[in-house]
Formats: C-alpha cells, structure tokens, sequence
C-alpha cells in the first residue's frame, strides 16, 4: 500500500483512459491519475490507515483479539453499570441487592447481544452497544408519575413483607419495558425505512463535527465527577494511559512465540501501543491497592480521598451469585401506558441522533471511508431491535452506540470488527457470570474518572478533526462552527434549571423538547445542520466535496467505489443479494442505490458492491 501511495499525482488536467494489466484506469478528483482500480484502493486505503495498527478488516492474532476485547468491556464497564445502580433508587429495589445484581447481568447480557448484532448485521463498524443514559430522564419522569418509594425494610423484615416490595419494584419496571419496546418500534421503522438516510444526503462535515465533539464534551460532568473523588489516583491513570498510547507504543516487549516453521522463537509484541487501557487500570488499582492497605486513604466516607478505597465495595463479592442467566419477561409481562411511551421516544430521538454521529467517528478511527447510507440506515435499526430485546429482558434501559469505546479506538490505533464481535462474546458469557462483574464494581471511582477524561478528550478531537474538510478561511464556515458549538453548551445548561419553562399543555410533549434541548449533541447539531443547508455556500466551501470523495463521489471510479465500501456488506449472503434487483429499492440492502429524485441525466451511476468471499 505504501508503494501504490507514492505513485499517487496531482496531475488532474489528464483526461485519457489506459489500460495496465488489463485493467481500465482513469484520473479522478483525489489525484489518482493513470493508476489502476487496485492501486487507487489502495492507495485510499493507506490514507484511512493512517497509524492504525488493524483497520476495521483486519484481523489480530486470537490472543491479542480477546485481550483487546476484553480492554472494550473494561472501557464500556463504568458507563454501563452506573445505569443500573443509578435506576435501582428509583425503581424500589434498593433493598434487594440480589435483584440489582440480576439487573447489572441483565445489561451486560443484552449489551453483548446488541454488539454482536450491530457489528455483525447493522451499521457493520467497530462499534459497542451498551445502555444509554438519553434513557434515564423519561424514565425518572415515568418512575416519578408512580409516586415516592416507601422506606427501606428493616433487617427483621418477614418474607411477606419482601414480597410485596419484589412486587412493588417489578411492576415499576414492567411500566418502563413496555415504553421501551413500544417507543423503539419508532426507532426501527426510522431506520429501516430510509427516512435517517434520507437526511444524511444533508450532512457534511459542519454537521457532524459538533455533534460528535458535543458527545465527549457534554460528558466533562461525569469525568470530573469520578476524577474529583481523589485528583491524585486519576491523574495517575491519565498519565500512565499517556504514557502506554502516546510516549512508549512504539517500543515493543520482547515475548516467547511458537510456530510450526520456527517451533519457539523470540517475538517482539506491541503491548504498549494495544493495551493502554488495561495497563493503565491495573497500575492504577494496584496502586491503590497498596495505599488502602498502607492506610492512606480515609476511612470516613465524608472525607476527600475516601473514594479512592479499593474496599468500599468488597461486599458486592459476596452478595452477588455465580451465575444468572437472563431471560425474556424475567420481571413479568411488560405494561404500555401512552405517558410513558411518549416520554421514552425523546430518548430514542437522542440515542439516534448520538449514534449516527458515532457512526462517522467510528469509521474515522477504523480506517473505513464514511458509512454509506445502507449501513446508517441498518445501523439505526438494527439499534431499534436491540432496544426491543432491551425491554423484552428488563434492563429497564435501551441501548445506544459508546463513544467510550470509539474513543478506544483512537487509543489502542486496533479498528478491527472482529475484536468488538469477541467484546460481545465476552460480554454475553460475563453478563452471566456475576461474580466477575461484581470484581469490577469495586474498581475505584478515580481511577475510571481518569479513564473517562482520557476517552471522552479523544471523541471530542474526532468531531473536530472532521473540520479538516472544511475551508477554515472562510467567515461563513467559523459562524457555523462557533455558534453551533456554543449554543451546544448554552442551552443544554440553561435547560437544567428551567424545566418548566416548557409548557405546550401536553407534558409528553413537554419532556420530548426538555430531554431534547438538554441534550448537547442535538442541540449543536441541530444547528450546525440548519445553518449549513440555509447559508449559501459552495461544496468546496462547507468541504462535502472532499468530505464525501474519500468513499466514492462523483470524482471516483464506480469500481474504485464498490471496494472502498465492500466492508459494509453484510456476511454470507452477499451473493445472493447481489442476484436480486429488487434489493437495490430497500433501503437497508448493500445494493440500496438511494432515492434519485432529480433528473436522469443528473443521476450517478448506480454503484454495485462487488463479489465477496462471505467472511464475517
């Protein structure tokens, strides 16, 4: 790839058509002049990789793939259980420490589940799926229609009396299942049908900068929350997670290898440069490991430095099971109220709007040119079914793209599919085997708020960089990308304390606006989308043009094209779907050539995914 790199020209005022190897060649836009359809792929290719040690189709020995797999489940563990014990207050169910143990299970089984099947069936990018705190605020609302919870029983409590506060919690938690299932029905139709890849034909990169950028940025409260717990023990994380992912990757570390050719044998690995992220954790909890024991930290929870125990959740080790295996209805049959499906469609609005800009981070940071408009549409669907099978199980949450873990990405430099459909194989065998979960519980708030401000600084650095497209000199362009990031902040902020400044005299309708003007993501979005399709400007001006010629514009090869995107065809039944014209009219289909509804000599060629092996 290197080598077909440097061949690459800037002599666009070519115009003839060769033929090397039998192959037809072409100038294109990128400066590919008299290059071959295979030199161009991979010279695009080498540009996507960048630094990457693995792209998105790349596979990774088995043994580094499970332990990259594993770092992902480490990544998306804070964000995923804090939903849990967050929800446990308002559900009843503080008492029962069992059930909550169930509950945490129960979320990483159905997060293992809905990675495998995005990374799988959907969008097909290195993306994990996990619960979503756009749920949290309807639900909350929905919890708080129900009335206060009563007090917690008391030790000597009889068996009776538990029962009905089993009863008591598990029919709040129906009521929140069934606006689940019913709002991410929404969800699914918005995806399958095409209606998300509709708009997408009016997204560019001032768009998708602040929405990605406002994901990491929105989340400093929650950084500086666990951070602030002992300053000491996070900065010692961030600086070690420096230290393995920037200063020392590319020293490797000397370890025994086996072959058939050369039987033992002295490898040099990249455990700096693959597993920052465990690295860092471990040190770090060893680290304060040591400090507990040595008596360092306080032991009066009101202290500054408590938090930092590594035994202030020891118990959760020996409350929590073995084993639990989560089922559908686990909790009973599922209730709909209209109140509460109303109020849980603003967090399905949320989620999706957060997770196609996920969509782009992600393929920027596994070297696969920008999602086409087949795979967002799956995408968003495919995350509708998986909220589907969320409230069918009872995680009493839905589930939405991490952008932890695309954060990962840019860390480890690994993009590889095949490491997060492990991470999802994990996730499904550790979401049943408590015991290991509960291991992780008791990791430290510090250490996980060093982590996070690592993680959400490199999401917020993927939004901007998406402005490299873009013509920076021009004053129309820093308009957009100014107010639309302040007003990002400005409103969201506003919001917190101003809930009640929305009344349409419908409350559904009045949490739909309060969950989405709260949202920051949206909010930048929103505006960076309206500004950017409303003020005049050329495509070379607001960067669509080079944005979108990186995965096949009007300026690339039709062959060039269909190979840059083949990663996003579907495993198996390519060639069957390949056979069926009437798969390019479905808007989730590979061969889905979109909607054209301007005239035919205007239209693009329709691009065809080439041939493939079926590999998943």
């Amino acid at each position: 790839m290197g080598d077909a790199g440097e061949k690459r020209t800037d002599a666009l005022e070519m115009e003839e058509v060769t033929v090397t190897n039998g192959e037809a060649t072409q100038p294109t836009a990128n400066g590919d002049a008299g290059l071959s359809t295979k030199e161009q792929v991979a010279a695009i290719k080498a540009k996507l990789k960048g630094d990457l040690t693995y792209t998105i189709d790349e596979i990774p020995p088995w043994y580094s793939s499970i332990l990259l797999g594993f770092q992902h489940y480490l990544t998306m563990f804070g964000a995923t259980v804090a939903i849990p014990l967050l929800l446990a207050g308002d559900l009843c169910m503080g008492d029962d420490l069992v059930a909550q143990a169930r509950l945490i299970g129960t979320i990483f089984f159905v997060s293992g589940l809905a990675t495998l099947l995005q990374a799988t069936f959907g969008s097909r990018l290195p993306i994990v799926q996990g619960g979503t705190f756009s749920f949290l605020a309807p639900t909350f609302a929905i919890l708080n229609l129900k009335g206060p919870c009563p007090a917690p029983l008391s030790a000597n409590a009889t068996a009776e009396m538990r029962a009905e506060r089993t009863e008591l919690w598990q029919g709040r938690m129906q009521e929140i299942q069934g606006a689940i299932i019913v709002a991410s029905i929404f969800q699914v139709i918005i995806g399958f049908s095409g209606i998300i890849g509709l708009l997408l034909k009016f997204i560019g990169p001032l768009s998708i900068a602040p929405t990605i950028a406002l994901v990491g940025l929105s989340l400093f409260g929650a950084a500086a929350s666990f951070s602030g717990v002992h300053w000491g023990v996070a900065f010692l994380t961030m600086i070690l997670m420096m230290l393995f992912s920037q200063y020392i990757a590319r020293f490797n570390v000397p370890c025994a290898g086996y072959n058939r050719s050369d039987n033992c044998h002295l490898v040099w690995f990249p455990l700096f440069k693959l597993f920052p992220v465990i690295l860092a954790i471990v040190f770090s909890w060893l680290f304060a490991f040591i400090l507990t024991a040595a008596g360092a930290f306080p032991n009066n929870p009101d202290t500054y430095g408590y938090g930092a125990r590594t035994d202030i959740r020891i118990n959760v080790l020996t409350e929590a099971p073995w084993f639990y295996f989560p089922y559908p209805g686990q909790w009973g049959t599922p209730r709909v109220t209209v109140a509460g499906v109303f109020g849980m469609l603003a967090g399905v609005l949320a989620s999706m709007i957060e997770s196609v800009g996920d969509y782009y981070a992600a393929a920027r940071l596994s070297g696969a040119p920008p999602p086409p408009t087949h795979a967002i549409n799956r995408g968003i669907g495919i995350e509708g079914l998986a909220c589907i099978l969320a409230g069918a199980w009872g995680t009493g949450n839905g589930t939405t793209s991490y952008s932890e873990n695309i954060g990962a990405l840019g860390i480890t430099k690994v993009g590889s599919r095949v490491v997060i459909q492990i991470g999802g194989l994990i996730m499904l065998f550790l979401g049943t085997f408590t015991k290991f979960g509960a291991l992780f519980v008791t990791i430290p708030d510090p250490i996980i708020g060093g982590m996070f401000c690592i993680m959400f600084g490199m999401v917020t650095a993927v939004g901007i960089s998406n402005l490299q497209f873009v013509n920076l000199n021009s004053s129309r362009n820093l308009f957009i990308i100014g107010y639309s990031f302040f007003m990002g902040m400005v409103i969201p902020n506003w919001m917190n304390g101003n809930e009640d400044f929305i009344n349409t005299r419908s409350p559904e309708f009045n949490q739909i606006i309060v969950v989405l003007l709260k949202t920051s993501m949206f909010v930048g979005g929103f505006f960076g989308f309206v500004l950017d399709n409303t003020i005049p400007g050329t495509p070379e001006e607001r960067g669509i043009a080079q944005w979108k010629s990186l995965y096949g514009g009007k300026d690339t090869d039709d062959a060039v094209t269909k190979e840059l995107l083949s990663c996003y065809n579907l495993p198996l039944i390519m060639p069957w779907i390949e056979r069926q014209r009437w798969l390019r009219y479905i808007p989730f289909s590979p061969t889905f050539f979109g909607w054209k509804l301007h005239n035919k000599k205007d239209e693009e060629p329709i691009v065809e995914p080439p041939q493939t092996n079926g590999s998943v």
